[in-house]
């Protein structure tokens, strides 16, 4: 039904609507601050990666093949920008900030960063970039294996060990009187 409802959208963004162009990027804009920020961490960052793929989806939109792998295309889009930065700000000499800090969160206008968004982040902190993405990919967008073994050019079993070993440090981490 869900799958649905974003073709039905997809189409009619292809056709000018701006409306569904919109509410496509309203459904999805947890995840990308979720997955920006796990690849960025600065917030600043986060911003220009969600905001180039915006533009880029709206611009490319009618290269898409097949409207049920949206997410996937809309996700590569963002790692694809999201890598890029990381690229520039090496260039540029910028450390990079994966400080989790309270208060104003900007997510292109005026968003704020839902608490149940914050706590997610915080589980995630102990672990390495590479572990933290897998994370995201599996848990926030719902990717299988095999799906985030083809978007990171990875094999399936090494995407299924390092989510377990994500798991076990978080565990460790959070709970460690559970372990």
């Amino acid at each position: 039904m869900e799958r649905d409802k974003t073709q039905r959208l997809i189409l009619r963004a292809r056709n000018g609507d701006g409306d569904a162009f919109v509410e496509l990027m309203e459904r999805h804009k947890q995840s990308m601050y979720k997955t920006a920020k796990a690849w960025l961490g600065r917030e600043e960052d986060v911003a220009d990666a969600i905001s180039e793929t915006i533009l880029d989806c709206f611009e490319h939109l009618d290269t898409l093949k097949e409207p049920r792998y949206f997410g996937t295309w809309l996700v590569r889009i963002l790692i694809n920008n999201c890598s890029n930065i990381r690229k520039q700000n090496q260039k540029n000499g910028m450390i990079e900030d994966f400080d989790i800090a309270e208060g104003e969160r900007n997510f292109c206008r005026d968003y704020r960063e839902p608490e149940e968004n914050r706590a997610f982040l915080e589980y995630l902190e102990p672990l390495a970039d590479e572990d933290r993405k897998l994370m995201i990919l599996f848990y926030v967008w719902g990717f299988r294996t095999r799906e985030i073994g083809e978007l990171l050019c990875m094999r399936e079993t090494t995407v299924k060990a390092r989510l377990q070993r994500g798991r076990e440090k978080i565990k460790k981490a959070f709970f460690p009187l559970v372990v």
